[in-house]
């Protein structure tokens, strides 16, 4: 049983106690109030039998006393009379029979009711008096009869009571009370019952116990959702003692904007200790979201080969979610058209698909067959609409291959990109790839060899499906380790502007040829401008995703520098030393103003950096790029910035 069923089921015996004993306590109440209200004194007993209630109230058989009021009934006539003389009233002393101090009435008045009246003796003299005498009526003779003698007469002084009724009703309130007396035994046990099950459940749990909860799934989920709350809560970075009238007046420091700034920086012991990051990603959809990809943990052995990591901008201490792979995971990608999924090409050639509503593990991935990929994967895109998209990957091997979200087990298409120049074997082993924006057809690819091709993945009007063997951009005496087109988002298309960056510490500006003019025999494009301004391994470039000339690159040394065409070719206008001078891998803009940069280390942290008022742009850096780009070319600026290869001049 988990733990929230089981505090529910305390939550309801507690209202089920609580209500048992409020109903118990409002019946004893109720009784109270109804035997004040029947007993009068404090004296008189709350229960009496039934016999003594019907005596009390019609009185002992063989004793009832006949009313004055009832017709025929005279009243008897008590009157002391001394030495033989006459009553008042006329009655003889004769017929009286005096015996001692009490007198008894001889006459019969239809009853055999016998009254006596203890009288004080008293002596005292008599004395004659005189009185005037009246003669009085005869008392009228009455017979009783049969009907008379049994008829049933109500009386104002003393109300009829049946004794049968009073029985009933004696024995009605008797089985009521039993009931009562029943039902607060039965609630009695019920409550007892209700508290022993009460202390059984909120007893101190033993530490065998105390184990087995915290390991049931249900509370991991519970504590890791919890926890995860309290952590963005807790790292919030605001400044709730920030003066704002400071600088109010001199518009504060005007280098500010161009320093770039540290955000934070990403690292886990338990996951990420000893491990390279080896691609960066940010979410399409929510701008706090960034993930990493990183290779394996040689120091242990039961331990995941491959590790994908998603960081929280405000979760420092630990990622968001974890995923796993039996291999290096080499290239990653958020999908673009669902914010829940997570694209990996690993080492051995799998391409896996994890979904952040699920486990660690990947939900779906391609088989270890020669139908996909069997070398490692370096380089993988999502290109497409939202109702028409697939994955393209490519390997070390040469291969190209377009897949399907959905469907893993096989790739929709398989594109072999081979080289006949080549002397040992025809392979192209494929580095790096990209696509310009709005192209979903044609691509480039960096290769191991230092030489980067233009490929299509169909027959298209004057170009076959493949590679173009004909025109190889060479620059590079070294492998290509990153490969951006400049993205399409201004009102000038620089969209054929692309930049490469080598091993061989340089990095290199290239237009891209014409697809309207494909050369027929073997053709070599030089790039249009080289920045040699690096004194390690450079690997990655990115163009920046809102300024049209700015781009970042990040080397062996560990430095970040930020470019900016329209102010100096020669030199990055800021050039920043990262983490401990471990060599950073992978650079990514973010996909929202481009304020920050994420930098994958070599020492497995995942460094944010802010590029501040760099990030801006004015209106009329459009048109100062396309001056500094046909400077670059050392040809009069065109409009359409359509000019002809041959005429593009390497170098200075």
């Amino acid at each position: 049983m988990s733990s929230e069923r089981r505090r529910a089921e305390i939550e309801a015996k507690r209202a089920k106690l609580a209500e048992l004993r409020n109903a118990r306590a409002q019946r004893q109440k109720a009784e109270s109030e109804r035997r004040g209200a029947d007993t009068p004194g404090p004296s008189t007993p709350p229960r009496r039998d039934v016999d003594d209630l019907v005596e009390s109230l019609i009185g002992r058989r063989g004793d009832v006393t006949p009313a004055p009021s009832v017709p025929g009934t005279p009243a008897a006539k008590r009157i002391p009379l001394g030495h033989g003389r006459q009553s008042d009233f006329g009655t003889a002393a004769s017929d009286r029979e005096s015996m001692g101090t009490t007198f008894v009435d001889l006459q019969s008045t239809g009853t055999d009711h016998v009254m006596e009246r203890p009288m004080t003796p008293r002596y005292m003299e008599l004395i004659d008096v005189e009185q005037e005498l009246f003669e009085l009526p005869p008392r009228e003779r009455i017979i009783y009869e049969k009907e008379v003698q049994t008829m049933a007469v109500d009386t104002d002084d003393e109300p009829y009571v049946n004794e049968e009724e009073i029985r009933q009703r004696v024995h009605k309130e008797r089985d009521a009370e039993a009931d009562r007396i029943a039902r607060e035994k039965e609630l009695e046990d019920e409550t007892v019952q209700l508290e022993k099950e009460l202390e059984e459940e909120i007893r101190e749990l033993s530490e065998e116990e105390r184990a087995s909860i915290l390991a049931e799934p249900e509370f991991q989920d519970f504590l890791e959702r919890s926890s995860k709350v309290l952590q963005r809560a807790l790292n919030d970075q605001y400044d709730y003692i920030r003066d704002y009238t400071i600088g109010a007046e001199s518009g504060g420091d005007e280098s500010e904007g161009k320093r770039v700034k540290k955000v934070c920086e990403f690292f886990d012991e338990r996951y990420v200790k000893h491990r390279s990051i080896t691609d960066i990603d940010w979410s399409p959809k929510y701008p706090e979201l960034v993930l990493a990809s990183y290779n394996k943990n040689n120091t242990v052995m039961n331990e995941p080969d491959g590790i994908v990591s998603v960081w929280n901008l405000h979760m420092l201490e630990r990622p968001e979610f974890v995923f796993h792979s039996q291999s290096d995971v080499l290239s990653v990608t958020f999908s673009p058209f669902h914010s829940n999924l997570i694209f990996g090409g690993t080492y051995s050639g799998q391409i896996l698909l994890w979904d952040t509503r699920s486990k660690h593990l990947p939900v779906l991935k391609t088989p270890l067959s020669a139908a996909g990929h069997t070398h490692p994967v370096y380089a993988m895109q999502m290109v497409g609409t939202q109702n028409a998209h697939n994955l393209i990957t490519s390997s070390t091997d040469g291969t190209v291959c377009s897949w399907l979200v959905d469907m893993l087990a096989q790739p929709q298409e398989t594109l072999e990109l081979i080289h006949a120049g080549h002397n040992k074997t025809g392979e192209v082993a494929i580095t790096t790839l990209d696509f310009p924006d709005n192209e979903t057809t044609t691509f480039w690819v960096g290769t191991e060899e230092g030489n980067i091709y233009q490929a299509n993945r169909y027959d298209r009007a004057g170009a076959k499906a493949g590679l173009n063997q004909y025109d190889v951009y060479k620059g590079h005496s070294a492998p290509i380790m990153g490969l951006h087109f400049h993205p399409l988002s201004g009102p000038v298309d620089f969209s054929d502007l692309f930049l490469s960056c080598s091993m061989d510490w340089t990095v290199k500006l290239w237009r891209a040829k014409s697809l309207a003019k494909p050369s027929t025999a073997p053709h070599a494009l030089p790039p249009t401008y080289s920045f040699d301004e690096t004194d390690d391994y450079v690997y990655d470039v990115r163009w920046h995703s809102a300024h049209p000339a700015v781009f970042g690159t990040v080397d062996g040394s560990g430095r970040f520098d930020v470019w900016n065409l329209n102010a100096d070719t020669e030199v990055p206008v800021v050039s920043t030393p990262v983490g401990t001078g471990r060599a950073i891998n992978k650079l990514r803009w973010d996909r929202k103003d481009g304020r920050r940069a994420a930098l994958g280390g070599s020492d497995g942290k995942l460094y944010i950096y802010d590029i501040g008022d760099m990030a801006l742009y004015r209106e009329s850096e459009w048109t100062e790029m396309q001056k500094t780009v046909s400077g670059l070319m050392g040809t009069p600026q065109t409009n359409g910035m359509d000019m002809d290869p041959a005429k593009i001049v390497a170098g200075r």
